[in-house]
């Protein structure tokens, strides 16, 4: 198989992860690349008129793992940073998410070569709306449903929707998730992840004996996920000590006011500015002591130079892939000292409640906020006690037994599936 199309760093990295829990599995050669390679990758050239009457275009892509359990799920991003490579690595991490969680989808992601504020408003709709109309040949309720990600938000949701809808001759709400609930959204979906990790933080205190009222937590990206989980935390009775975005970097043992980080960011749109006091070198705030560290960023934050340095008890990755596979070995090598919240465990309330949008929008039923959180919340304890049972049996982190669970349903899958024709 000609591997070459997928590189670079983040697929290294789900690379790295995926054949070490395959040793630890014990799957074979020759079933591990059906395992890890995905079914499908579409790359796409995307034209639009600009404001100035330049026609620019954009690369945009979406990657498929595989679709043995169901249609494949997964985000889209518009981001500067995006590549094949990078939209394959988090496809491969949805699968595994999405089969811990016992969700029936495959993982995907999507996402274009773009800055999305160097676009006005008319430009970035134009952009969505073409990249739609290129997907339609590969995309369906049944075979790929979007969602949104790190650039994206509910309006390009509704315009995907729309696109495709109007392809269609009929209105397919269920075709993406993360909507506006006057299009066919759920209660809840906004909030979903960063309240997903707050719940998963606070059973992780409970099983440390730490109170709620007595932790720290520092949180590292302000967006949606970031945001919602220092607020969700903050009503735990968690002290907000360290917070940051890609301005700024704030860090106070006494405590910040979440409320004010949000007012500030909800008029000015960034941190810079927001206090000079508390202002630190946003290097410095991954390793400022805390019981909780919260990396709601991006990838690779946490690595083999700053690993052996963090001062957290609990370490809940809010975003997908913040620690590479070089940090594992260290915090694995510091015997348990940190409780490691897995990414594919710790943000997969987004994917859970988009799973509910989903049903909801196919059978044309709509349920209460509260029904959407208890089930959320039942979802995520499953998870939770499946993944540290896992890792107590077979002595291994809580990565490494959150990802065997996830491969090895896939795994049974396929094999049960077996190989058409």
């Amino acid at each position: 198989m000609n591997k070459s199309i997928y590189s670079g760093p983040v697929f290294e990295m789900a690379t790295k992860q995926f054949e070490r829990v395959a040793d630890h599995l014990q799957i074979l050669e020759m079933d591990r690349d059906r395992l890890l390679y995905p079914k499908r990758a579409i790359a796409v050239s995307c034209p639009i008129h600009r404001d100035d009457g330049r026609t620019e275009v954009y690369q945009g892509y979406r990657v498929q793992h595989h679709l043995t359990l169901g249609p494949t799920k997964g985000g889209t991003r518009f981001a500067p940073s995006v590549d094949i490579g990078e939209v394959a690595a988090l496809a491969i991490w949805m699968s595994w998410k999405c089969a811990l969680a016992g969700l029936p989808y495959g993982g995907a992601k999507g996402g274009i070569t773009v800055d999305p504020y160097s676009l006005s408003p008319r430009e970035l709709q134009a952009l969505s709306r073409r990249y739609m109309q290129e997907m339609i040949p590969f995309v369906g309720p049944h075979t790929d449903v979007m969602a949104p990600d790190m650039g994206t938000n509910e309006q390009i949701m509704a315009w995907f929707m729309d696109t495709y809808s109007m392809y269609q001759g009929q209105t397919i709400n269920e075709i993406v998730t993360g909507k506006p609930i006057s299009t066919g959204g759920t209660l809840g979906r906004r909030e979903a992840t960063g309240r997903g990790v707050a719940y998963l933080v606070g059973r992780a205190l409970e099983h440390l004996g730490i109170a709620a009222g007595n932790a720290t937590a520092i949180v590292q990206g302000f967006g949606n996920v970031g945001s919602v989980t220092a607020y969700s935390l903050a009503e735990r009775g968690v002290k907000i000590v360290g917070v940051s975005d890609h301005t700024a970097a704030y860090y106070d043992p006494a405590g910040l006011d979440v409320g004010e980080l949000q007012r500030h960011i909800a008029e000015r749109g960034r941190f810079s500015g927001f206090s000079a006091q508390s202002l630190i070198d946003p290097s410095e705030l991954l390793v400022r002591t805390c019981d909780v560290l919260v990396p709601a960023a991006i990838e690779q934050v946490i690595t083999g130079d700053n690993a052996s340095q963090l001062k957290c008890r609990i370490l809940a990755e809010g975003a997908n892939g913040p620690t590479t596979p070089e940090a594992d070995s260290i915090l694995d090598q510091r015997g348990g000292e940190i409780f490691v919240l897995p990414d594919i465990l710790c943000n997969s309330g987004g994917v859970i409640v988009s799973y509910f949008e989903w049903v909801q929008d196919l059978q044309r039923l709509f349920w209460e906020e509260a029904e959407v959180f208890d089930r959320l919340h039942r979802i995520l304890e499953r998870s939770f006690q499946q993944t540290i049972a896992r890792a107590r049996r077979d002595r291994i982190s809580h990565r490494m037994a959150a990802m065997a669970i996830g491969v090895s349903v896939v795994q049974s899958a396929k094999r049960t599936r077996g190989l058409f024709p």
